[in-house]
């Protein structure tokens, strides 16, 4: 077998080889995450609002367009958060935030894979409770729909056969309209930073 008939059989084994490697990895990643919810609580109301900090539990799936394009989406249950104003607990209010990016991964073969991703994150506040002297002072309420931007930089480190140690960072706008006896007196703004560790798997 002549040198030239040697090197083109190679190329073709690499490339078959690469080709059955693809094939093993499925165009589903499919992720549970812990995730610190950090928020900037930033309010023009002058009533001083935040909402407290926690970690929740955090599905998304990753479903690839191409080797290095993909479209996530981010999925949790509905989570509870105090509602405080300049440091006084005044009521409790619930948000679910679902979020759908599109994703760059730069190097989708190795066994680090950093991305950055943008998407639009929808977010409903439901089960909004005042303490009844707020309530009857007041009469507060708020806007329960929220649509903002969010973006993301992260990596997945391969740890096992289609299996990933997953880091990411988002950064969301969510806010909402605050209301007193019916008329808007300023806007609060949730705009947390998503810090965010979890185990992949691909299908």
């Amino acid at each position: 077998m002549s040198q030239f008939a040697v090197r083109t059989f190679t190329l073709i084994a690499l490339a078959c080889s690469a080709l059955a490697v693809q094939a093993a990895e499925g165009p589903l990643l499919a992720r549970v995450r812990a995730v610190n919810i950090d928020s900037a609580n930033k309010d023009t109301t002058g009533l001083g609002l935040t909402i407290n900090n926690k970690v929740i539990p955090e599905v998304d799936f990753s479903y690839f367009i191409t080797p290095n394009i993909a479209a996530e989406l981010i999925l949790t249950y509905p989570q509870k958060h105090t509602l405080s104003s300049k440091g006084t607990e005044i009521g409790s209010l619930k948000h679910l935030p679902p979020t759908l990016s599109l994703q760059y991964h730069f190097a989708p073969e190795a066994t680090f894979r950093p991305y950055i991703g943008a998407g639009i994150n929808y977010t409903n506040f439901s089960s909004v409770k005042f303490a009844s002297a707020v309530d009857a002072a007041l009469h507060p309420s708020i806007k329960h729909n929220s649509f903002g931007l969010s973006v993301q930089v992260g990596a997945d480190v391969e740890i096992g056969k289609n299996l990933y140690l997953n880091l990411d960072v988002k950064k969301v706008q969510i806010g909402t309209k605050v209301y007193s006896s019916g008329t808007e007196v300023g806007k609060f703004k949730v705009d947390p930073v998503l810090f965010g560790i979890g185990i992949g798997r691909r299908y």
